[in-house]
């Protein structure tokens, strides 16, 4: 953990490091480039091998997707209070989704044409699950709630399984709650590749959505284009803003929830106060001590900076180039400072906001834009399932009104015949 104050020696040199954008590592590019042309030409041979040179199990092409009835068991077979929690978070995601799909509407326009745009759900869709250290049930619900809620009629959700070749229970019951029609064991940049460009096992999808590590990401980023993806959500990352009100234990425990995501997980805190950035660091230390994810933890914390800042003005500006996948505002007036933050994925008022509610039950999705990407992009939400069209309907009046200025335009360009197409439908 790194504690840095102002009269530190590189202090201001720390500070611009914090404006940052995402880059693609070498190594992993070139790794997943191969990955990609592997399944390109051998399809489901291709995902098989590198499932299980990654420390999958050998698998069968049959054997690559999980049947219907386990996913119906899964479910039938949840403890009563997973099952209720698992419900809540549907709810709160499921009427979340719903305020914010978008919706057709209908107009003229000047010269009385009408204009419209029409909003219909992608047919088939991917969704990848992380696996990993966590099986993510959380990031089922607030991925393929959002593509059934939009009307998706196909949700294709890939996974990592077990060396057992088994994939957990409780996730396997969340994907059947969230509405998922296909689930495939699979994980990695193989998935990514399999879902974008399709085997004998596995159909191609439209877009792709859904976090994961850096070779998952990086696979997005290089389909993107054979495929639409929803962003590159990489590695988990926190901001916590304080000030003298804050309650150190409160941030220390917002810190580590971030933290014990994986050993590249960043977590930072910006404050005005000596007392709360010691304070801090020492709560850090007592609470990491009794939690069980203890070697993720020692290798996140080292990333994990406890920042002293002149004053609150200047915390918003370091937050604003640091652009973070969450931010918490652990102040005395937190809807202040959120109206000045424009490049977070998702903020939080007050101490009485944890992040884990983001992460679990709120409503909003928790796949945010990491990496600095906050200031280009925003997190998923539903209306991200929806494909635009726009559609235009002249009559012969529209039609006189808007001639004169269609010629103009072809005039200026150079493009005859679209001035023609307008006239000769009056003459």
């Amino acid at each position: 953990m790194r504690i840095v104050r102002p009269q530190d020696k590189g202090y201001t040199t720390f500070l611009r490091s914090l404006d940052r954008r995402s880059q693609p590592t070498p190594s992993v590019e070139s790794t997943v480039r191969a990955i990609i042309a592997d399944v390109a030409k051998r399809g489901d041979a291709a995902v098989i091998h590198y499932t299980k040179k990654f420390g999958g199990p050998q698998l069968t092409a049959r054997q690559l997707r999980v049947a219907p009835e386990e996913l119906h068991a899964a479910w039938d077979s949840l403890a009563p209070r997973t099952r209720r929690a698992l419900r809540a978070a549907h709810r709160n995601i499921r009427a979340f989704a719903a305020k914010s799909l978008r919706r057709d509407w209908s107009a003229r326009n000047a010269q009385g044409a009408r204009v419209e745009e029409r909003f219909d759900p992608f047919h088939r869709v991917g969704i990848y699950i992380p696996g990993g250290t966590a099986p993510l049930v959380s990031t089922a619900l607030m991925t393929c709630t959002f593509a059934a809620a939009a009307g998706v009629p196909e949700i294709v959700a890939t996974t990592p399984c077990g060396p057992d070749g088994r994939v957990n229970s409780e996730l396997l019951a969340a994907l059947h709650l969230a509405g998922a029609t296909e689930v495939y064991r699979l994980g990695g940049a193989q998935a990514v590749a399999a879902l974008a460009l399709g085997t004998k096992t596995i159909r191609p999808t439209v877009k792709i959505f859904g976090p994961g590590n850096s070779y998952v990401v990086e696979a997005k980023r290089q389909l993107f284009g054979r495929v639409a993806v929803d962003l590159l959500p990489g590695p988990s990352e926190v901001l916590v803003i304080a000030d003298k009100t804050a309650r150190p234990a409160w941030i220390a425990a917002d810190l580590l929830a971030q933290a014990e995501h994986g050993a590249d997980s960043v977590a930072l805190m910006l404050t005005d106060s000596e007392k709360i950035l010691q304070a801090v660091k020492n709560a850090i230390e007592a609470q990491a001590a009794a939690l069980p994810r203890g070697e993720i933890l020692k290798k996140s914390l080292s990333r994990t900076a406890l920042i002293l800042v002149e004053d609150m003005n200047r915390a918003v500006e370091l937050a604003n180039a640091f652009a973070s996948e969450h931010v918490s505002l652990q102040t005395s007036k937190p809807r202040a400072l959120a109206a000045r933050l424009h490049t977070t994925g998702a903020i939080y008022l007050g101490g009485h906001s944890p992040v884990a509610a983001g992460d679990f039950l709120a409503g909003p999705s928790h796949e945010l834009p990491t990496g600095g990407a906050g200031k280009s992009f925003a997190g998923l939400t539903a209306d991200q399932f929806q494909r635009r069209t726009s559609l235009v309907e002249l009559d012969r009046g529209s039609l006189e009104k808007s001639a004169p200025f269609i010629e103009e335009f072809a005039r200026i360009e150079g493009l005859a015949a679209h001035g023609k197409s307008a006239r000769i439908r009056l003459e």
